[in-house]
C-alpha cells in the first residue's frame, strides 16, 4: 500500500485507541477538566466583578477629589477674598489713623503758633508800652521842666474833664 492509502489494520488500532482513550478522559479527567474549567470561570467572572467595583469606586473616589477640590479652590478664593478686605480695612484704619493724627499734629502747631503770637504781641505791646512811657516821661521832663508850662497843662486838664 502507498503512503496515500491508509491500511485498514492501523486505521482500526488508531480508531480503538482514540476511542479508549476518549472514555477514559471522559470518565476521569473531563469532570476534572470542566469542574477546573469552571472554576476558572468563576474566578474570571469575579475578577471582572472585583474590577467593575474597584472602577466604581474609582470613579467615585474621583467624583469626591473632584468636590474637595472644588471646596478647596472655593475656601481659597475665599480666604484670598477675606484676605484682601482685611488688607483694605487695615489700610483705610491706618489711613485714617494717620490723618487723625496729622490733624492733630496741625491743630497743636496751630495753638502753639497762636500761643507764640499772642506771646509775641503781648511782648510787643509791653516794649511799645515801656518805650512809650520813656518817651513821654522824657517828653515830660523836658516840658514840666519849666513851670509856666506845667501850669498852663494842668489847667487846660483840668478844663478837658468835665466834673460830673
Amino acid at each position: 500500500m502507498g503512503i496515500i492509502t491508509p491500511n485498514p489494520g492501523l486505521v482500526f488500532w488508531t480508531a480503538f485507541t482514540f476511542l479508549v482513550l476518549l472514555v477514559i478522559l471522559r470518565k476521569y479527567a473531563w469532570p476534572s477538566i470542566l469542574r477546573a474549567l469552571k472554576v476558572r470561570e468563576e474566578t474570571i467572572a469575579f475578577a471582572i466583578q472585583d474590577a467593575r467595583k474597584a472602577k466604581e469606586e474609582t470613579e467615585q473616589m474621583e467624583k469626591v477629589r473632584k468636590q474637595v477640590l472644588g471646596a478647596a479652590r472655593a475656601e481659597r478664593e475665599n480666604i484670598l477674598k477675606e484676605a484682601g478686605e482685611l488688607k483694605k480695612q487695615i489700610l483705610a484704619e491706618t489711613r485714617d489713623a494717620a490723618r487723625e493724627e496729622t490733624e492733630r499734629m496741625l491743630q497743636q502747631a496751630r495753638l502753639q503758633i497762636n500761643k507764640e503770637k499772642q506771646d509775641a504781641l503781648n511782648q510787643i505791646r509791653e516794649t511799645i508800652g515801656q518805650l512809650s512811657v520813656d518817651i513821654a516821661e522824657k517828653i515830660l521832663k523836658s516840658e514840666l521842666s519849666d513851670t509856666g508850662k506845667h501850669e498852663k497843662m494842668i489847667n487846660a486838664y483840668l478844663d478837658d474833664v468835665s466834673f460830673n
